[in-house]
């Protein structure tokens, strides 16, 4: 009970309330008493001094006898006890007792008072009658000679009964007035209480999220002053907690789309925050790498150990870490950080093995295009200084000026090819799409290539199905695709080989799909992840002539219709290249293209 605030007002107010009305009992009963006392001591003075008068006579007379009978008799009158004491202290009359088994009054307080001060009043116990006694004494005098004294005494049991009375009904009404404050006490802080409460109520709404919340407390006190307050606090709060969301789904954001792989850990080494750039490089789900250990989830040594150096000396630490089992590169970057007064460490990671594969690329690119024109340079440098020998030797001299001019084609066939891949790259080579027949994306470069395979004694083979259906295309480019893929079988193939085009329908009937299939020397599984490389070429190539960009070109060009190129392949028993087109009715949706009837114009992207 003493845990709800109502009674934890209501109580003090209560025990406060009883202790004055208590006290005012007390208080109210003693004047009460105190006043009746006064009023029945001057009342027993004035009775007193009336008894002086009719006693004086007796006194002056100094006759005694009867004098027990007189002050019954005025006892009777006044409804007192009476006494008559000599000026000696001798009782000489009483009314309510034998006065032979009475003592001397002379030192008694009121007779002392009355003689010294002319009258006097005591209460003390009455040994002869067993109670409280009220006492009232004057001096019975004759000019200036005390003849006696005449006392007046009433019992305090009758002034305790109206004064009993008297606390009675003053009790009573306190009793009500104390339950009338206590009911009012108890109302008013019930209602203080329940504004309490309603505030109570409102700020758990807010600490369980609801940040609509607001008082409705509307009063012009204290309690709707701490109502306003708190709904301004509330509209604070709401404000900062939305910005402060908007700030972290901005983090958030940043932090899931980022490619580098991020993660905060405390000195300890436990994991906080862990981003999917992050869980994709480390190989481990989020909730798994949550409030482990950094070294739990890290696989591979150095990264621990750089780790560890950069926390142990709150330092940042950089280093590029080579995973060799899984051929992987990674930069790894340590830094030191102090968030709500704790220490952290960031943890970037950047996946740089596409950027040392570009690298090994750039560095073959060099390569293959240094021993490309290395070769037809040499010849011709060769044939030059041939010639300036065989200048006296006209059929000579024309045969090396013959071979000289092949080899300058080939540089240019070379420079051409390569501008060629440059512009379709850069996007500078216009597409023009439109509905094409698939046997004629075939048929023309097959035709344009079959003497070369005649040459050779190649069984070249075209299986078209009679229910292909058009795919949208630029014909010129796609016919291209199909010559290069063409040129190099032809090339690659024994003589007596055979070489077989086809088309077919895919399963899901959005593309056709065309192979050129060849019985060569087949490509090794290492090598065919990069045969659409620019100049890049097997081992079995580099004797056979060309330049090494027609699959790059015809990767580029396939890409850009929306299709996809691969190449199957087993050593010793040829090489099967693939390609897609969209079906014509079922277009791939591409950006930067305008329709021209039942053409589509767009450029390389």
């Amino acid at each position: 009970m003493f845990k709800d605030i109502r009674w934890r007002i209501a109580i003090p107010y209560v025990v406060l309330i009883l202790l004055v009305m208590g006290g005012l009992v007390i208080y109210v009963t003693y004047q009460a008493r105190e006043a009746q006392i006064e009023i029945l001591r001057n009342s027993l003075l004035v009775e007193a001094r009336g008894l002086a008068d009719l006693a004086r006579p007796i006194l002056m007379e100094a006759n005694t006898i009867g004098t027990d009978e007189l002050a019954d008799r005025w006892s009777e009158q006044v409804g007192r006890r009476v006494t008559i004491i000599a000026a000696d202290g001798t009782v000489l009359g009483e009314s309510d007792i034998d006065r032979a088994q009475m003592d001397n009054h002379l030192d008694r307080l009121e007779v002392l008072q009355a003689r010294n001060r002319g009258q006097g009043t005591s209460i003390r116990f009455s040994q002869t009658l067993g109670t409280n006694m009220l006492y009232a004494a004057v001096p019975v005098k004759e000019g200036d000679e005390v003849l006696g004294y005449a006392r007046v005494a009433l019992p305090l049991q009758l002034v305790q009964a109206n004064v009993d009375q008297l606390q009675r009904a003053i009790l009573t009404a306190a009793v009500i007035a104390a339950i009338a404050a206590i009911l009012l006490a108890v109302f008013l802080a019930g209602r203080i209480t329940r504004s309490v409460r309603r505030l109570i109520q409102t700020a758990g709404r807010l600490a369980a999220g609801d940040l609509d919340a607001r008082s409705h407390i509307t009063t012009a006190d204290d309690l709707g002053e701490l109502g306003r307050a708190f709904n301004y606090m509330a509209d604070e709060l709401r404000d900062r907690v939305n910005e402060l969301a908007d700030e972290r789904g901005r983090l958030e954001a940043v932090l899931d789309n980022m490619a580098d792989g991020v993660v905060i850990t405390d000195y300890r080494g436990w994991v906080s925050m862990i981003n999917p750039a992050a869980t994709q490089l480390l190989h481990v789900a989020e909730e798994e790498a949550i409030g482990r250990s950094f070294a739990e989830i890290a696989w591979h040594h150095d990264l621990i150990e750089l780790w560890q150096r950069a926390c142990g000396r709150r330092e940042e630490e950089d280093a590029v870490i080579e995973i060799g089992l899984q051929d992987t590169f990674m930069r790894m970057i340590v830094s030191p950080l102090q968030t709500s007064g704790q220490d952290h460490c960031l943890v970037i990671l950047q996946d740089l093995t596409r950027i040392r594969r570009l690298e090994t690329v750039r560095r073959d690119f060099l390569s293959n295009i240094s021993h490309e024109l290395r070769t037809p340079l040499a010849a011709l440098k060769a044939l030059v200084e041939t010639l300036q020998q065989a200048l006296d030797d006209p059929p000579a001299a024309r045969r090396f000026l013959f071979r000289a001019d092949q080899e300058v084609d080939a540089l240019s066939q070379m420079v051409e090819e390569l501008l060629e891949l440059t512009r379709i790259e850069s996007g500078k080579v216009p597409l023009r799409l439109a509905k094409t027949d698939a046997v004629d994306v075939i048929q023309a470069p097959v035709e344009r290539l079959r003497p070369q395979s005649d040459r050779r004694h190649l069984n070249l083979i075209v299986d078209l199905p009679d229910d292909l259906p058009p795919v949208l295309s630029d014909a010129s480019r796609a016919q291209q695709v199909v010559g290069n893929l063409l040129h190099n079988a032809i090339k690659y193939t024994p003589d007596g080989g055979t070489i077989t085009v086809s088309a077919k329908s895919r399963n899901d009937g959005l593309f056709v799909v065309f192979s050129v299939q060849d019985t060569g020397p087949g490509i090794p599984a290492t090598e065919l992840p990069r045969i659409f490389e620019r100049f890049y070429k097997a081992d079995r190539a580099r004797s056979s002539g060309g330049t090494g960009l027609g699959l790059a070109i015809s990767r580029h060009l396939v890409e850009v219709h929306g299709g996809e190129i691969w190449a199957k392949s087993k050593v010793g028993r040829g090489s099967t290249f693939y390609f897609s087109l969209p079906v014509a009715d079922k277009p791939v949706e591409r950006e930067n293209t305008v329709t021209d009837d039942d053409t589509l114009l767009t450029t390389i992207d």
